[in-house]
């Protein structure tokens, strides 16, 4: 955590701060390993203050004792602690999170303390999130293990009186019994026509005897998110489906070779579609490439086509090219993939290759 405000502190000279007002939850943590919530931190040039209440005083000196904790009594309200932590601090140039701090929230600290000059400032702590340092990329392995062990123990257990919800707690239960928080996000689990609503909701439908099975899922551990899309078939399939799985599985692999530092992830995204394209699939595939993860399942950077980040090792991010066809199938096959120095390294390592994925029941 150390190093993470070293860095942090070295952009505040050129936002022309005093010293920054993190406020969102996640920034927090990232700066400081503090895993409660209702926390502010002040960081200035030499010093960081963690500004939180009576619930959070042991815990804050176990997480982060280096840091100096001020705690409000019951009676007092955030904004109250913020003016009388500013006016000790001596600040007058104070950058917000402008994307996370509310309308009245910004009024308020206007009203509250009319002697600062408030900065409105975008993604800072976000764009230093985006390059993992060893123990986020440890952690982050860590994710992807506990959520590809849970899928392997939970496909020999599956069969027609298993609907898509059930399969979906199931796997969710075994993440945890493997050590998990919990899931990094809601697991998406859909048969046939279901799998080509990329965002579908598991409902009470029995896993049919002939078709598709996709599965959305991933582990959230010490923190850090995994992401994984596999495609099942089950039985005979239709000539259509295979083409597609093919067109997707090629994209994937191509986009994947492509990734190293200094490429735009447009253009990664680019090659994934391109390859969907050559088989005519191209206005099926509707959504970005993939993007970063971390204390977050949606993080930048983001690969798309109108959107300008630039991989740089230690970036994590997910490669994830889909076809749904309405009414039929869908097929998506993502893996989360670390930015090296030469080019990457694919984490997610179950096999993805069209007979790898047929499901006998």
């Amino acid at each position: 955590m150390t190093k993470r405000l070293d860095a942090f502190r070295q952009s505040l000279s050129s936002l022309e701060i005093d010293a920054m007002l993190v406020t969102d939850e996640i920034n927090v943590r990232y700066l400081s390993g503090f895993t409660g919530d209702s926390s502010y931190l002040l960081v200035g040039p030499n010093e960081t203050t963690i500004l939180s209440d009576g619930r959070y005083e042991i815990q804050l000196a176990s997480e982060c004792p280096e840091l100096t904790p001020v705690i409000r009594p019951p009676s007092q309200l955030m904004i109250d602690l913020v003016k009388q932590v500013l006016g000790d601090s001596g600040h007058s140039r104070i950058g917000i999170e402008s994307s996370v701090v509310s309308l009245s929230q910004y009024r308020q600290l206007g009203e509250k303390c009319p002697e600062i000059s408030w900065i409105e400032t975008t993604g800072v702590v976000e764009r230093q999130r985006m390059i993992k340092d060893e123990t986020e990329i440890e952690t982050t392995r860590g994710a992807v293990s506990i959520a590809q062990r849970s899928f392997q123990s939970l496909l020999p257990m599956l069969s027609p009186k298993w609907t898509e919800r059930a399969i979906a707690h199931e796997l969710e239960a075994k993440m945890r019994f493997l050590g998990a928080e919990s899931a990094s996000f809601k697991p998406i689990v859909g048969f046939n026509a279901a799998a080509a609503l990329p965002h579908y909701h598991p409902g009470e439908v029995f896993m049919p005897t002939t078709g598709v099975v996709l599965i959305d899922w991933g582990a959230k551990y010490l923190g850090y998110a995994s992401d994984i899309t596999r495609t099942l078939s089950i039985g005979k399939v239709s000539s259509e489906f295979e083409r597609a799985y093919e067109a997707v599985l090629a994209g994937q692999l191509a986009a994947i070779a492509a990734i190293k530092p200094g490429v735009e992830g447009k253009e990664i995204d680019r090659i994934a579609r391109g390859e969907i394209e050559k088989a005519g699939l191209g206005n099926k595939f509707n959504h970005g490439l993939g993007h970063g993860i971390g204390l977050q399942i949606h993080e930048s950077p983001r690969m798309s086509s109108n959107c300008e980040d630039v991989l740089a090792e230690g970036m994590i991010v997910t490669v994830e090219p889909g076809v749904y066809i309405a009414n039929d199938f869908g097929i998506r096959i993502e893996d989360d993939v670390l930015v090296t120095k030469t080019g990457c390294e694919v984490l997610t390592t179950l096999p993805k290759g069209l007979d790898d994925c047929r499901l006998v029941l």
